[in-house]
This record gives structure tokens, C-alpha cells and sequence, in this order.
């Protein structure tokens, strides 16, 4: 096979660079090594701070009963009487210390969904959602408050560590949905103006039940 001049002087360029390689500029960015900076602080705390650094509010529980009474107090002082929960754990959680608290789902007249998580990510504070553990596609995204109670060993660092786990989880049979909310909805689309709750809830609540105790 006849190879054209031109031909063969790019083919010596080539085998003289790989025959005398140049060094990467960045070499730390091949490789495997994570350009994601290693955790430094505790996962509870490094989530609330994030977490609230994006509006979001964080309440911290001792446990499950401590959940129940700090819920009450929230959900007396806004006087909700309209809260979405279809998850009958959550339900039984809110009904410890509002045993009179009744269910609605209808979510267009809604005060407060509740839902539960898969996982909350530490260094972007965010929380993860499914369609199998937020009660559907919408009870999330349709009220203008979300509510998730999550516990302390759903908390991990990276949404990598989220993906593996959920992939562990589930194997092949991945919950239709799955959504990384971090802090309550907001565009800045108009104008460049900030604006809270256009797309989703305007508030977001994270209620954390520590389980270290009873590990």
C-alpha cells in the first residue's frame, strides 16, 4: 500500500510524540483521585450548615418523640390543617403528639407535605427523593412547604455515595424517579432578582432523628 508523502511525515510526527510524551499541565486532574475535597467535618453538621446556607431549615432530633413534639410546635404555630403524608411510618410519627391531626391528598390546597428521603448528600446539602420514598412524582414539589423527616444514618457525603447506595439498594429495579432538591425552589430568570418558591415549595423543612444512640 503506497502512502503519500504528507501521509507518512504526520505519521513520523506522531510516533516521535509518543515516543517522547509531554508531561499533563494538570496531573492531578487524571486519574482516579476525587477533585471533591474530603470530609471534614461530621455529616449531621456539615449538611445543616449547607443546607442552611440554601434556606433550607434544619432541626435537629434526639429521637422520634422529639420529632413529634418539635413537629407540633411547628405545625400549631402556622395552624396547618391540611398536610399530605402518605407514608403511614411518617403518619405515625406525627400522630404521637397530634393524635387528632388527619390526612388530606389534595395537594392544590395543601398547607405542608411530608415525605421521607432516600438520602441527604452532606457536601452539597442536598436531599435526595424517589418516587418510592416521597410518596409519588409531586407530594414534594406541589405544597408550598416540604417537610422530610430523615434519619442520621441516611446521611452521606458525596451524591456519588447517594448513586452507589441507591444502586445497592435497588439493583436493576431503580425507582422511576429520582431528584436532588437543594433548598427550597428559586429562580433568578427576571431580571436577576432572586425570587423563592416559583417552581416548587417556598419552604424546606429538614427534620433530622438521630439513631446513633440506639446503633
Amino acid at each position: 500500500m503506497n502512502v503519500s508523502p504528507s501521509k507518512e511525515n504526520i505519521l513520523k510526527r506522531i510516533r516521535k510524540a509518543l515516543s517522547h510524551p509531554t508531561p499533563l499541565p494538570f496531573p492531578q486532574s487524571e486519574g482516579n483521585q476525587s477533585v471533591v475535597e474530603p470530609q471534614s467535618d461530621d455529616l449531621a453538621v456539615e449538611f445543616a450548615q449547607r443546607f442552611a446556607a440554601l434556606q433550607g431549615k434544619f432541626v435537629f432530633c434526639e429521637d422520634e418523640n422529639d420529632c413529634s413534639t418539635q413537629l407540633k410546635g411547628l405545625i400549631e404555630s402556622r395552624d396547618w390543617s391540611n398536610i399530605v403524608c402518605r407514608d403511614s411510618r411518617l403518619q405515625f410519627i406525627l400522630k404521637q403528639a397530634l393524635p387528632s391531626l388527619s390526612f388530606h391528598d389534595d395537594l392544590s390546597s395543601s398547607h405542608a407535605s411530608v415525605t421521607g428521603c432516600e438520602f441527604l448528600v452532606s457536601r452539597t446539602g442536598s436531599v435526595v427523593l424517589s418516587s418510592s420514598d416521597a410518596g409519588g412524582r409531586t407530594t414534594s414539589v406541589y405544597a408550598p412547604v416540604h417537610i422530610c423527616i430523615a434519619f442520621s444514618d441516611q446521611l452521606v457525603y458525596d451524591i456519588k455515595d447517594a448513586l452507589q447506595k441507591m444502586k445497592a439498594r435497588y439493583g436493576n429495579a431503580l425507582p422511576s424517579m429520582i431528584s436532588f432538591a437543594t433548598g427550597p425552589s428559586r429562580t433568578a430568570d427576571i431580571e436577576k432578582t432572586l425570587v423563592v418558591g416559583v417552581h416548587g415549595p417556598g419552604e424546606v423543612f429538614v427534620f433530622l432523628i438521630d439513631r446513633s444512640a440506639n446503633t
